[in-house]
């Protein structure tokens, strides 16, 4: 009877210390939302700064605060399993076969759901603002995982891509195809989309020639610093960019069919007897567009990884000494990831240019490189199916939260998730690094297999140093 008195004895002083640590962090917490969070400046009537107090959001990042530390600290331990004890399993291989063509299913039903349930008007915005919008990213972090997850390399500039796509095909559409052969203004994107592909390739290219015999961070300063000199001279080459004015991009057309028309033209919904307003079939046309870009990233992916390119990246991000002496160049390896990852950079920056109708330097910032960045490492670098979850997860809360009138009840009437992106994305990145180091899908499948294929537990796979 003395080891169960014992053991009730240690649990009571575990959460009695688990409580004096998160007391500890909540009044850590509470000192320094004091000078940040505490009060809000605001202009009156009358011109004059005045202070509007933000207890409310005080109280609940205290809370939030000391219920993490809590939960953390009173985590169950994982310890040497006892005789009789289950050991919990992985989801059998039938299940992660039926996995992805479930959510395949899901994909290509979404604007139909969309529309039997929310109706026209609410479709838009689940279909746009959800739909179109967390795709971009998803594609994104897949043009990236090539580069971070699969050989190994930090890029912090990857936006620089992304801007050359978008940029590529609003000076196309806008000035070099009006000018040269204005009739085929209404296939513009068709035609700019693979020119935007293949200069963000070729960018890629001349990036990787002198820094990719760079490692580690130093290689990662340097994309970082080719991600601003471009944002840079999309502002100051005004002649070429417009700087802050940004360019005026035409609408996509369902293959030289427009959407609408204010000239009369017959539109799409027109000509196929569709009912309803042209913004809904032209968000439903959009949605389907960057989800085929999208599918086409991943299985451009999963070929690759199967050919000897992609067993070469996967050997450089484990061990480049190793990779090196198998008589690998390791430098044309990551020159082929960097150009391949940037392809798919430039498609995204296309359509983003296309769906918007305007760009500017702006859109193209450090903190979205940042983002790509962070849903690539929550996902799990090298796992497809973990950066569109983790893209789903950062990209979709971001714009439920807008959808949660009740948060403004509590944090107060002015409350924007968009100013505390960067917190909540900071919160999560710490919140997995604690609980999924590896990232949320810590699984990874082997390249090649020798009779049946079996998943690598992701401790035994290096993230590498570039």
């Amino acid at each position: 009877m003395a080891e169960p008195d014992s053991r009730r004895k240690d649990n009571g002083n575990d959460f009695a210390s688990a409580l004096r640590s998160a007391a500890g962090l909540a009044l850590l917490a509470f000192g320094l939302s004091i000078p940040i969070v505490a009060w809000r400046t605001d202009v009156d009537f009358s011109n004059a700064i005045t202070l509007l107090p933000r207890w409310g959001l005080v109280a609940s990042m205290v809370a939030i605060a000391f219920f993490a530390r809590l939960a953390f600290l009173m985590r169950p331990r994982i310890g040497p399993s006892r005789p009789g004890t289950r050991i919990a399993k992985g989801p059998s291989p039938a299940l992660a076969r039926l996995a992805p063509k479930l959510g395949l299913a899901a994909l290509l039903l979404f604007p139909p759901m969309a529309l039997l349930l929310a109706g026209q008007a609410g479709a838009i915005k689940w279909v746009d603002n959800f739909g179109v919008q967390i795709l971009i990213y998803v594609m994104l972090g897949w043009g990236l995982n090539i580069v971070i997850g699969l050989a190994g390399l930090l890029d912090l500039g990857y936006v620089a891509f992304y801007a050359v796509g978008a940029y590529t095909y609003a000076l196309m559409a806008t000035k070099v195809i009006p000018e040269t052969i204005p009739a085929l203004g209404l296939y513009a994107f068709w035609i700019c989309l693979p020119v935007a592909g293949l200069l963000a390739t070729l960018w890629g290219i001349i990036l990787g020639f002198p820094v990719l015999r760079l490692r580690g961070d130093y290689l990662a300063i340097v994309t970082l610093a080719f991600g601003e000199i471009i944002r840079l001279v999309l502002i100051n080459w005004v002649d070429f960019s417009n700087g802050y004015a940004g360019i005026q991009t035409p609408r996509i057309t369902f293959f030289g069919i427009p959407f609408s028309s204010p000239t009369g033209e017959r539109t799409f919904g027109e000509i196929f007897g569709l009912a309803g307003a042209p913004t809904i079939h032209r968000s439903i046309f959009l949605y389907y567009v960057i989800l085929a870009l999208a599918l086409l990233t991943a299985w451009v992916t999963i070929r690759l990884r199967r050919l000897p390119v992609g067993r070469a990246w996967e050997a450089l991000r484990e061990d480049e000494i190793a990779c090196r002496s198998l008589g690998i160049n390791t430098t044309n390896t990551k020159l082929t990831a960097f150009a391949i990852g940037a392809g798919f950079g430039g498609f995204a920056g296309a359509f983003f240019a296309a769906r918007q109708g305007f760009i500017d330097p702006k859109s193209f910032e450090f903190l979205e490189s940042a983002t790509i960045v962070a849903i690539v490492v929550l996902g799990g670098m090298g796992s497809l199916i973990g950066v569109a979850f983790a893209a789903v997860v950062m990209i979709g809360g971001i714009e439920i939260l807008r959808e949660l009138d009740f948060l403004k009840q509590v944090f107060g009437p002015g409350f924007n998730p968009d100013q505390y992106r960067l917190l909540i994305f900071g919160l999560a990145i710490v919140l997995v690094m604690i609980w999924k180091p590896r990232g949320l899908i810590s699984t990874r499948e082997p390249s090649i297999f020798l009779k049946e294929r079996k998943t690598v537990s992701a401790d035994l796979v290096k993230e590498g140093h570039g």
